[in-house]
């Protein structure tokens, strides 16, 4: 089994939604997979499921939580560690463990715990490696081939012990200044994490508790346009794409700058584009674009569309798969 962080702390670069459609393709493609919402925003919960099971889900009058703050209540309310983690069936190769807006609540607990690993308290371990856990016990229940966690744009508590989780890191990004920048703070912050977690590790006072290593492996990226307008000027994607083999080799692998373009960088796992009226149809018929039919309005020239968003996902999942081993 293998765990997936797909991370950017710029947002609105497509992230949730790759991921969404990633999901549905290593499903296609065979793979059981695990799909974690550790984003407070929940927004790939909402991309799942219908309205009418977010308000049951959410619904503060249902005494017994469904979503991920059922198994950190405990933690969160120091009565205990955590439970076992809620699943959803979306289809009968993908399992859900479902967001929530008060995830948000345990980034207290998350930031104070972290400091109090240095002082070998157990408390602070089970706080710290809660999402690991859960991730972990939620795979081998489904007996999953992949977990895929999906996080918000930040370098906040909750991300940190989210990443930690992940054998590898995918980084979507779209072509412009503020991936760009945003690739010059992440790997230093990926090392960073990675540091501080190895000198926390010898500190944890019960051998048995599961911990994360913080692998977290630097994958490659994937250059998104799902939320770039048309009348973007081509030259203003150029400038930026040009720069971003260069910028990912230095700042996330740490490797010297490379002169290449995306396509041919070694680094891109993909180029995806601007399936412009797929996507809405997509979300609103609970989908990935691939699988729209003629009845949710994919006719005409959509179709090719559909043909070419599934060829391009299966093509991105098939390189994925190979980075983390996992290919026939």
């Amino acid at each position: 089994m293998r765990t997936l962080a797909f991370f950017n702390n710029k947002g609105g670069v497509g992230k949730t939604t790759l991921l969404y459609h990633l999901a549905w393709m290593f499903s296609e493609l065979g793979r059981r997979v695990v799909v974690a919402d550790f984003d407070p925003q929940a927004n790939l919960t909402s991309m799942f499921l219908p309205e009418s099971q977010l308000e049951k889900l959410w619904d503060p009058d249902i005494l017994t939580l469904q979503s991920i703050m059922a198994p950190l209540s405990p933690i969160i309310r120091g009565i205990g560690d955590i439970g076992s983690p809620p699943m959803i069936a979306v289809s009968p190769m993908i399992r859900l463990i479902p967001g929530d807006l008060n995830l948000s609540n345990f980034e207290a607990n998350l930031s104070e715990a972290w400091g109090k690993c240095l002082d070998g308290s157990e408390p602070a371990f089970r706080t710290t490696s809660s999402l690991h856990r859960l991730v972990q016990a939620a795979a081998a229940d489904f007996d999953s081939d992949l977990v895929l966690i999906d996080v918000g744009p930040n370098f906040g508590a909750i991300n940190r012990a989210a990443l930690i989780c992940a054998d590898a890191v995918v980084v979507p990004l779209a072509p412009d200044l503020f991936s760009i920048q945003g690739l010059r703070n992440l790997g230093p912050t990926l090392k960073k994490w990675r540091g501080e977690w190895q000198k926390r590790l010898v500190e944890n006072p019960a051998p048995e508790l599961a911990l994360p290593s913080a692998a977290m492996v630097p994958i490659g990226y994937v250059v998104v346009q799902f939320g770039i307008r048309d009348s973007r000027p081509v030259a203003a994607y150029d400038k930026w794409a040009r720069r971003i083999p260069a910028t990912y080799s230095e700042k996330v692998v740490g490797n010297a700058p490379v002169s290449v373009t995306t396509e041919s960088d070694p680094n891109c796992l993909g180029l995806l584009k601007h399936y412009r009226s797929l996507m809405p149809m997509a979300m609103e018929a609970h989908k990935p674009i691939f699988k729209l039919r003629p009845a949710d309005g994919a006719i005409g020239a959509h179709s090719q569309g559909v043909r070419d968003c599934e060829r391009d996902f299966n093509l991105l999942a098939k390189r994925i798969l190979e980075a983390l081993g996992l290919s026939d």
